[in-house]
């Protein structure tokens, strides 16, 4: 069951990646308000007539797609709930709990995309839809990797103050993709002619975003530098594919921007977006380890008690050297009795 609810689970992260992008193909193409109304497609239908044109049917495709996205979602917990009704152990509860996260983010998501419709595409609203679907990432994340790593408990494989520099780059990373969105708001894709933008200097915003990005950038690098001078391989592992992809999402910020937005470049954009998340996602996740799992974990924390045995048996020997000497006799190491330093004559 568990190779099955693996690929659900992957299957689950690729679906909303995809509605994400698709929702961005929405807005650069100025079909918002394909449908005008929600949940049907017009007053009187729930599909495009021929009158709404090739608008209508970008729209409506991309709702059709959030069903898809649904049933996978479905798909996946009804495989969870077998796999828990089969194992009943605590780990399988837990794999339970993230597949309803993720299947119930979805009707979520679809309520809050149609008050982004009902509200003529408020942009605060439309940010709003997007980090909603970062949000559910995060549960399809988790749900993939405890498919992989094992639903055993978990526990920090990593020094602490790594731990929680990870913790600080995933929020900054969170930073960074909300105010993106708030880029977006202030551009000129609004979704519609008639859509209201956000009110915010667009210059100034994307000022701060990029100053962000390359706190961003500096905190990746400090992950990779402190994994490597603590051994924590998968770490440095994780830090480098995700200062690589930032690289690459730079770039394409900063081309898209002295270029005029162009659609294709802002819909990349987006997509880049979603696999920052999932990379830092990946960092975050790499300092614990599943403690019944592959063995890192136990492997990692025996050579850490491993170091402490061999701190203390030196810190033992070093006290018997100092301290052993009383009254002209030392402490011979092998043996429990103390022997004369001039020696027995």
């Amino acid at each position: 069951m568990i190779p099955l609810l693996r690929r659900l689970a992957l299957a689950n992260i690729i679906a909303n990646v995809a509605i994400v992008v698709t929702g961005g193909a929405v807005r650069l193409t100025g079909s918002g308000l394909g449908c005008p109304t929600w949940p049907r497609c017009t007053d009187a239908s729930y599909v495009p007539n021929g009158e709404m044109g090739i608008h209508g049917v970008i729209e409506f495709s991309n709702r059709m797609l959030g069903w898809v996205v649904g049933a996978v979602a479905l798909a996946t917990l009804i495989a969870a709930f077998v796999h828990h009704r089969r194992e009943r152990t605590p780990g399988s509860r837990g794999l339970n709990r993230l597949a309803l996260g993720v299947f119930l983010g979805i009707p979520a998501q679809g309520v809050v995309g149609g008050i982004t419709v009902l509200t003529n595409l408020n942009p605060w609203v439309v940010g709003l839809h997007f980090l909603a679907s970062i949000g559910v990432l995060v549960a399809a994340y988790a749900l993939w990797r405890r498919t992989v790593d094992g639903p055993g408990p978990r526990r920090t494989v990593v020094p602490g103050p790594l731990r929680q520099l990870t913790w600080v780059l995933t929020v900054v990373s969170f930073a960074v993709v909300a105010l993106g969105v708030i880029v977006t708001g202030s551009g000129p894709h609004a979704g519609d002619a008639d859509a209201h933008r956000t009110g915010v200097d667009p210059e100034t915003i994307s000022q701060v975003h990029a100053d962000v990005v390359f706190l961003l950038l500096g905190l990746t690098l400090a992950v990779w530098f402190a994994a490597r001078a603590t051994g924590a391989r998968r770490t440095a592992r994780a830090a480098l594919v995700l200062l690589a992809i930032e690289l690459s999402q730079g770039v394409i910020g900063f081309v898209q921007y002295f270029n005029g937005l162009p659609e294709i470049l802002v819909g990349l954009h987006m997509f880049g977006a979603c696999l920052v998340w999932l990379a830092t996602l990946s960092v975050l996740w790499s300092t614990r380890a599943n403690s019944g799992g592959d063995g890192v974990g136990e492997a990692l924390l025996g050579a850490a008690g491993g170091a402490e045995e061999q701190r203390g048996l030196g810190e033992l020997q070093l006290d018997q050297d100092r301290g052993a000497v009383v009254g002209g006799d030392q402490v011979d190491p092998r043996v429990e009795q103390p022997v004369n330093a001039a020696g027995d004559r």
